[in-house]
């Protein structure tokens, strides 16, 4: 590991934490400009999961909240703005609150999560008990907030409550920030009480950001944009700031030059086309980013091993329903085409829903859509006509939850063709390569195809060593290994049926110039020089096949070699 260089800060959202423990960190201050520049009393950033949002809320806290903030803003970019600090640096109170945390499997549980959040903000201000400023009434209604027992009615007026009490004392309006104010609602759609939960956030909002008269300004966070009837309702001083506003749109995510300087800095520039393939390609407004998470993680484990491939880190912090969903509707006549265009790299035009509730996000294929877009599955390509957009899968990271999703669903669907698959796997056996080829043919018709503009070769072979592995999953009583160590080298496939007298050698190729014939050949020339054939004959198998599969896009050609030579046949 590099000595003397800062660390990465890999699940650390407090930003005073960055900048007191030597954490790298890339400078997003002058979003604290653009919101002052661009006034708006009540703002609202959508942005998929593990864009920088908390990390961005700590800092916003952090610069408003009262105190001398110089040293710890002081080599970062909006310490160059002297007026902007010198009027609102340090100069008004700030309730932080994150509902990302509410995650219960009941609304009563999920109820007792909202009060604990907000006993442990009301703990920040304890001080109150002590202020000159507020009566005997205004500290008990400040106790109420700390307790665990909180009824709902005191839950509902809890900011609005804190904002006034704060505003009080200090005699200066209140910076309320509201982070991944849309989590509680997703989980309690998920686990079954999504009207009474969307009722306690609605309550809560117009009670804090409707009638609230201390307020200075709020800012909330979240990934989805909940429509305004069912969640801020009222509400008309709300500015809503996605992922097609040009506004902000630098501040969540990585820049171009913001990861080839952090390459720079750790000595990894030479990772940059990598880096770029996997996690670039996001578009927020007219800027291309990358995900940070995605980036820091794969730094940090470069820092660990110079030889360390990316990898997806992404989805092991966010579930992929709405992809397993997606793709089991797309599953479907002209609706898979559209799905095969996105996994081979091109864009589709569709129409996006801006404002959904939770219920409606599975109504429809349409607000699918929507939904992808919005938690960073697909992404926009150029500027939106209205509500039509142009969409793409961003980059590498996302495309393989893609085809993982996808493999995953022919599996689940491979048992339903249980005629056609032993037919399959009795022409395997008997050595019938004319039989094999038209089975398989017949099954790459029905599932969605990976095509070839998006991704290097070894990738496509993945995806049909993968479909070949879940067909012969089907008989579950001949061992079938994957990629083992045999020979010379590793066979994509080897099988041992149940009888214990025949195993199968497969090896699969990609034509890339739709050439199948000479990639079978290829193929099968493989197999005999790195012997894969061996670790069967260790077992004892005398009678062994080998098969050479040539797939491009949904077409496919199968090659036996015959028995005891050396040479390749067709079949």
């Amino acid at each position: 590991m590099d000595i003397g260089k800062k660390k990465l800060p890999i699940g650390i959202e407090s930003f005073e934490k960055l900048q007191a423990e030597e954490f790298y960190y890339v400078d997003k201050t002058n979003l604290i400009k653009e919101l002052l520049d661009h006034w708006a009393e009540v703002n609202l950033f959508t942005r998929p999961r593990r864009f920088g949002k908390s990390l961005n809320m700590s800092m916003l806290r952090s610069f408003f909240e009262l105190g001398d903030k110089k040293e710890l803003f002081k080599p970062l970019q909006i310490s160059k703005e002297t007026a902007l600090c010198e009027e609102f640096m340090g100069k008004y109170p700030v309730v932080l609150v994150s509902l990302k945390g509410v995650n219960a499997g009941t609304y009563e549980q999920a109820c007792d999560m909202a009060v604990q959040m907000i006993n442990a903000e009301a703990r920040r201000f304890q001080y109150l008990l002590d202020s000159g400023r507020l009566t005997s009434f205004d500290k008990e209604a400040f106790l109420a907030l700390l307790k665990p027992d909180m009824s709902e009615a005191v839950l509902c007026g809890s900011l609005k409550v804190l904002s006034e009490l704060l505003e009080k004392h200090h005699d200066r309006k209140v910076v309320l920030l509201i982070d991944e104010y849309d989590v509680p609602l997703a989980k309690a759609f998920e686990r079954g009480y999504y009207d009474q939960m969307a009722l306690l956030i609605r309550n809560m909002f117009e009670h804090a950001l409707k009638t609230n008269e201390c307020l200075k300004f709020a800012v909330l966070t979240g990934c989805m944009r909940i429509s305004k009837e069912s969640i801020f309702t009222g509400l008309n001083n709300l500015k809503v700031l996605s992922v097609s506003e040009v506004q902000f749109d630098e501040f969540f995510g990585f820049t171009d030059q913001e990861v080839r300087d952090m390459l720079a800095y750790y000595g990894f520039s030479d990772h940059y086309d990598e880096i770029k393939e996997w996690y670039d390609g996001y578009q927020f407004g007219n800027t291309r980013v990358y995900c940070p998470w995605d980036v820091i993680n794969y730094c940090d484990a470069l820092r660990a091993d110079r030889d360390a491939q990316p990898k997806n880190y992404w989805s092991n912090t966010s579930g992929n329903e709405v992809v397993r969903r997606f793709i089991r509707e797309m599953d479907k006549g002209a609706a898979r085409r559209e799905i095969e265009k996105l996994v081979a790299g091109e864009v589709i035009q569709k129409e996006i829903h801006p404002e959904l509730t939770y219920k409606d996000m599975y109504a429809s294929v349409d607000n699918l859509w929507s939904v992808l877009l919005t938690t960073g599955y697909l992404t926009q390509r150029g500027k939106p006509e209205g509500d039509c957009f142009r969409l793409a899968i961003p980059n590498r990271e996302i495309r393989k939850i893609f085809t993982t999703q996808i493999l995953e669903l022919f599996r689940e669907n491979v048992p339903k063709n249980g005629e056609m698959l032993n037919a399959f796997c009795k022409a395997l056996e008997n050595g019938r390569p004319q039989e094999v080829e038209r089975l398989l043919g017949e099954y790459l018709k029905r599932t969605i195809s990976i095509r070839d503009t998006f991704v290097k070769k070894p990738l496509k072979e993945n995806f049909y060593h993968g479909i070949l592995v879940g067909i012969l999953g089907f008989r579950d009583t001949w061992s079938v290994s994957s990629n083992k160590e045999s020979g010379d080298g590793y066979g994509d496939i080897l099988v041992e049926t149940d009888d214990g007298e025949t195993g199968i050698v497969l090896e699969i190729k990609y034509a890339e110039d739709a050439r199948l014939e000479d990639a079978c050949f290829r193929a099968l020339k493989q197999v005999e020089q790195k012997r894969y054939e061996e670790e069967l004959l260790d077992e004892g198998i005398s009678r062994i096949l080998k098969y050479g599969i040539a797939f491009y896009k949904k077409r496919c050609r199968v090659m036996l070699a015959p028995a005891g030579t050396g040479q390749n046949s067709g079949c």
